[in-house]
């Protein structure tokens, strides 16, 4: 990885602080989701890293412990400004969710209801799949180093490092829809590409509170939706403090509002604790994701440096674009359901291809769909 240019950081903090605070705003959909809009936004947009050089920071962020989408947004910010800027994105990127989610406790705790947002999000889920879609083909054909689909691109894909690599991502997408676990997927590609080369009760609470969830944060694999049977065994089996239904409206608080989908811990801690529980939790969650990334950066120079570590981290990059069309497959058969998420799946395909904004239609759908 090249050294950071001192110069270059100058003044970019402020731009990495508005286009994370933006995306954790505007990113419906769970980590696919964040996923995709980091791609079209680094890559495309403003051309900040390569697509190969995306990929392997996904595949690095899928090898450690905590919430990927987060620590590629933390990987993506010390790539762009260093140790600060490493700061900057993560924290702008939860910032925007934390707030939502706090403000949705809020109401949950004076009126014991969820507010009504399954219109909205029918439409904001139609759109995310096209977005998704979109990131995933570009992804393979960059795994694949193919640029575009013409006669010599075609040739490259007869090439056995190519093929294999494709296979193993149709094989990982088709593992994963059918339940098996991410992490041994990860590895086992990895493995199979190396062959081609006391004192105070209250201080207590709050010390306990953050515990439980920086323990979560610190190993708990893949994304945010594997968040249940950790919370559930922690929260109400050791503890009690929470009922069966808290917990499944905390985790569907995480799921239909934008940014990292553990920000569930804010609303659990709310519930406990008030706004100061909200943050304790939310810090504790999210405070391994930023020690696994500044330990993993040189783990990442070292691998780049060795081309049997290479290898190996191409296979763990096509197991990752195959989770991610996997995830494709679950969503859509979740959620194209009428004729009118189909057309909006449809329409936004066509005007993602014309570079129009991914976050701005993901709210136009969700307001469309609200309207009518």
């Amino acid at each position: 990885m090249a050294k950071s240019n001192p110069e270059r950081f100058q003044g970019s903090l402020w731009e990495l602080a508005w286009i994370f605070l933006k995306l954790g705003a505007t990113s419906f959909g769970g980590p696919a989701a964040h996923i995709s809009l980091m791609e079209d936004e680094f890559v495309h947009r403003r051309r900040w890293i390569t697509g190969p050089e995306f990929l392997e920071l996904l595949a690095l962020s899928n090898l450690i412990p905590g919430p990927n989408s987060t620590e590629l947004a933390i990987h993506i910010g010390y790539r762009r400004a260093g140790w600060k800027g490493l700061g900057v994105a993560g924290i702008c990127f939860i910032l925007p969710a934390f707030l939502i989610v706090t403000l949705i406790a809020a109401f949950y705790v004076h009126y014991a209801k969820l507010p009504q947002m399954e219109s909205f999000l029918m439409g904001v889920k139609a759109v995310v799949l096209a977005v998704i879609l979109q990131a995933a083909s570009r992804f393979l054909l960059s795994l694949l180093k193919v640029s575009s689909l013409n006669a010599e691109s075609l040739r490259s894909l007869r090439s056995p490092s190519a093929l294999f690599l494709l296979l193993l991502v149709v094989t990982s997408a088709l593992l994963h829809s059918s339940g098996m676990a991410e992490i041994p997927l990860l590895l086992a590609g990895g493995i199979l590409a190396l062959p081609l080369l006391k004192t105070n009760t209250r201080l207590w609470n709050a010390g306990a509170l953050f515990w439980v969830f920086f323990k979560v944060g610190s190993v708990l694999f893949g994304s945010g939706y594997v968040l249940l049977s950790f919370l559930k065994s922690e929260l109400i089996e050791k503890r009690s403090w929470l009922t069966e239904t808290q917990l499944m409206d905390a985790i569907a608080v995480g799921q239909f509002t934008p940014g990292p989908v553990f920000t569930t811990a804010s609303f659990i801690g709310y519930l406990l604790q008030g706004p100061t529980g909200a943050l304790i939790a939310t810090i504790g969650i999210f405070l391994p994701a930023f020690i696994f990334v500044a330990l993993s950066i040189p783990a990442y120079q070292w691998m780049k440096n060795s081309e049997t570590l290479k290898q190996f981290l191409q296979g763990v990059v096509a197991v990752s674009v195959g989770l991610l069309f996997s995830t494709l497959v679950q969503l859509g058969r979740d959620s194209l359901i009428t004729p009118l998420s189909w057309g909006l799946f449809l329409v936004s395909l066509v005007l993602l291809r014309r570079r129009l904004p991914s976050a701005a239609l993901i709210l136009a759908g969700g307001i469309l769909t609200l309207l009518l």
